[in-house]
């Protein structure tokens, strides 16, 4: 173990070792320096300190200048005797004691998020519980119970449970998955089009006993038996979402594509533009249903799966 050492050298001066114990003996690892005066010792204590940390942990630059520390000089020996003097007066303080962390809040990875929200104009649904949902979901996906730990990390007081809970219910009845639909289109034709879009689905599971109306036993990508659902997603060629999609947990990949296509062009009135899918959208009736619907399509799959049959297209492109 090392340990940052001061000691007074014969000319007066107070010398700073970096020290370590070894086979229970003391031993001097580096001289930083030595120092005539406070504000040298605490320079050189603090240099000492640095080279004494682990270099692999790395610090984040908040622009913040930290103020410089002094330190107390090491006083010459007093006399021997048996009495200590009267006139040495009390023993010697540390003049800036050494800080102490009482409280830490992640405010400036809030303010960042909450700014992004703002800019990509979701802001639109004017419900701060919802935006502080949103944050807290992305810092880290939890239960809506602890969402109070979560925003308390980052120096935010949650609304109570039964707020959140009605909050929830609020996002339906008020139809916020279309204002966000809508901004979230107003943001990708702003800075790009969206003459091609991408498709693509995943499954989120849930730790549940029984079944219900939406939550469903069905093929899991992460190979799990519990209840499930089906999510869709579309996003332009950047990948920046633009419809999203949920389904029962056994509906098959193959049904969901048309339904957020037609959804996605009824909502902003688009009739023409490229899909690209994988091939687990690969069936005769999408390619035809997308085919009738004036949409071109481009869909992967190894030749030997494609659709078979008298004029149904090659799922490569159209």
């Amino acid at each position: 173990m090392a340990w940052v050492r001061r000691v007074r050298t014969a000319s007066g001066a107070t010398a700073v070792q970096i020290a370590e114990s070894v086979g229970g003996r003391r031993r001097i690892v580096r001289h930083v320096g030595s120092a005539r005066d406070e504000v040298e010792l605490g320079l050189l204590l603090e240099e000492a300190h640095r080279l004494l940390a682990d270099d692999r942990q790395g610090m984040l630059d908040l622009g913040i200048a930290p103020a410089r520390s002094k330190a107390v000089m090491v006083p010459p020996p007093a006399a021997a005797g048996l009495f200590a003097s009267a006139a040495s007066g009390p023993a010697s303080r540390q003049v800036v004691p050494r800080s102490r962390v009482l409280k830490t809040s992640c405010g400036l990875l809030y303010d960042a998020l909450a700014g992004v929200y703002a800019s990509l104009g979701f802001d639109i649904v004017g419900d701060e519980v919802v935006r502080d949902l949103v944050i807290a979901r992305i810092v880290e996906p939890t239960s809506l119970l602890d969402i109070d730990r979560v925003l308390g990390e980052m120096g935010r007081v949650s609304a109570s449970l039964s707020t959140r809970k009605r909050t929830l219910r609020r996002c339906r009845a008020g139809a916020y998955r279309d204002q966000i639909a809508t901004a979230c289109f107003n943001h990708a034709v702003a800075n790009g089009d969206v003459s091609l879009v991408l498709y693509d689905v995943t499954t989120l599971y849930f730790e549940a006993d029984k079944e219900d109306d939406l939550r469903k036993v069905g093929y899991s990508k992460e190979r799990r038996v519990d209840p499930q659902v089906v999510v869709g997603l579309l996003v332009d060629r950047h990948g920046f979402p633009l419809e999203v999609g949920c389904f029962e947990g056994n509906k098959a990949e193959t049904l969901t594509i048309v339904p957020i296509i037609k959804a996605f062009q009824e909502r902003h009135g688009l009739a023409d533009m490229v899909v690209v899918a994988d091939a687990g959208m690969l069936s005769a009736g999408n390619l035809k249903e997308l085919d009738e619907a004036g949409l071109r399509f481009i869909v992967g799959s190894r030749v030997t799966k494609a659709p078979k049959g008298p004029g149904v297209p090659l799922p490569l492109a159209r």
